[in-house]
């Protein structure tokens, strides 16, 4: 397998070099910018490649543009298909068209309509099927065989993963050092390609792979030495529920790959609204691990710290929802509840307290029919905004020396 292997990254990297000189004038040369905020809090000197700033919005076009390129090179073919939950299907919409060439990409029914609109908007036709990729990628193939099409594989392609890999070369022209790289897996093929360009460069640099709790096929394989199929994924970060690693992606990580580790989905969220506030940069779930591991621990680094901020197509209304989320895992967005006497008067001493220790309002319920509650009183729930935790405490005690009693809901 190492043998086999080893041929697989010499091929690859071969092919990385080509595709970036394939895609200067294709793609954009993403920033990679320092975090002093997030360096002070992890102890190390952390950087974010801003893939999310990618054209497309993701770092998929890179993979989906070069095997596009190079498959056109070694075949006649008019039409690409391919199976994506939303950023591969934009890449290769965005490549078919800037070779000329048609596409349709197949995407499960519940993608984030953005990226549905955004793949349309780049020329392909798009059908939605199936509830997960795997249901969508079943059908794509069939599609590809039906039509005499080339199917792009989102992450099982040395192409694709030669395409990723250019990220690693721009890695090593834009940092002098690099200590270790922090990457999203979903299938595999970022963190495939950018570990075998960089591996193969300096070897002693650190590979970390980053999956959701939720959909972690990749990180049972590691555990299990073998390919492991999941029976069901479920995580907010879309971009990466996928239920069976490809075989080339899980050899590559085997070989090259330092650690997996994973985190759960109120991490992803605390880490999107962490890159919003003090990056200033919107990520989407997928695109925020590498950042939702650090912030939660679940790496020990030091030194030139790299994270990959993989892609920043995140739906408006789910955007609405992460935040909001945030806020309440953060103790900055707070339900209160309470039991009131049911007479004139009682709930505005309240809101009037609330108000008084810099706390805002943003919602009052008022129930004072439950079967619950005996008569003549009243539960009111409020939702306020905070500023920090501590001006929870005081909320509270302040309505506790006026008699209310009153708990985080």
């Amino acid at each position: 397998m190492k043998d086999m292997t080893g041929d697989l990254e010499d091929t690859i990297y071969t092919m990385s070099l080509e595709a970036d000189k394939v895609l200067q004038n294709v793609i954009h040369r993403t920033p990679l910018v320092t975090s002093l905020t997030l360096s002070k809090m992890i102890g190390a000197n952390v950087y974010l490649k801003l893939e999310n700033l990618q054209k497309t919005g993701s770092f998929k076009v890179r993979g989906a543009y070069y095997a596009i390129w190079r498959s056109k090179k070694e075949k006649d073919f008019s039409l690409c298909v391919t199976a994506s939950s939303g950023n591969h299907a934009q890449g290769v919409a965005y490549a078919s068209h800037s070779l000329g060439l048609s596409s349709i990409v197949v995407m499960p029914i519940h993608t984030p309509m953005i990226k549905v609109r955004s793949t349309e908007g780049y020329g392909a036709k798009v059908i939605l099927y199936g509830d997960t990729y795997d249901e969508a990628y079943e059908k794509a193939t069939s599609i590809a065989e039906e039509r005499n099409a080339l199917f792009v594989h989102p992450f099982n392609d040395p192409k694709v993963i030669a395409g990723q890999g250019t990220i690693g070369l721009e890695l090593l022209r834009d940092l002098d050092r690099i200590d270790s790289v922090i990457v999203p897996i979903g299938g595999g093929g970022l963190i495939s390609g950018i570990a075998t360009v960089l591996k193969k460069r300096r070897r002693g640099i650190k590979i970390y792979g980053v999956q959701a709790s939720g959909s972690n096929a990749i990180y049972l394989s590691l555990k299990h030495g073998r390919l492991i199929t999941l029976d069901r994924v479920s995580t907010i970060a879309d971009g990466v529920m996928v239920k069976t690693p490809g075989d080339l992606t899980f050899k590559l990580i085997s070989e090259l790959v330092d650690d997996v580790v994973l985190v759960d989905d109120d991490e992803i969220v605390r880490a999107i609204l962490f890159l919003m506030e003090r990056c200033k940069t919107v990520a989407e779930p997928a695109g925020a691990m590498s950042i939702a591991a650090l912030l939660a621990n679940k790496l020990s680094v030091e030194g030139n710290v790299v994270t990959i901020i993989s892609g920043g197509n995140v739906d408006m209304p789910l955007l609405v929802r992460i935040i909001n989320r945030a806020l309440v895992l953060e103790r900055r967005l707070v339900k209160l509840r309470g039991i009131l006497p049911d007479r004139p008067g009682y709930l505005k001493k309240v809101i009037d307290i609330v108000a008084r220790v810099n706390g805002n309002i943003v919602t009052v319920e008022h129930d004072r029919n439950s079967l619950e509650l005996r008569p003549g009183v009243a539960r009111v729930e409020i939702l306020v905004e905070v500023p920090s935790v501590e001006v929870v405490n005081e909320i509270i005690q302040a309505l506790k020396k006026r008699g209310f009693n009153f708990k985080v809901a």
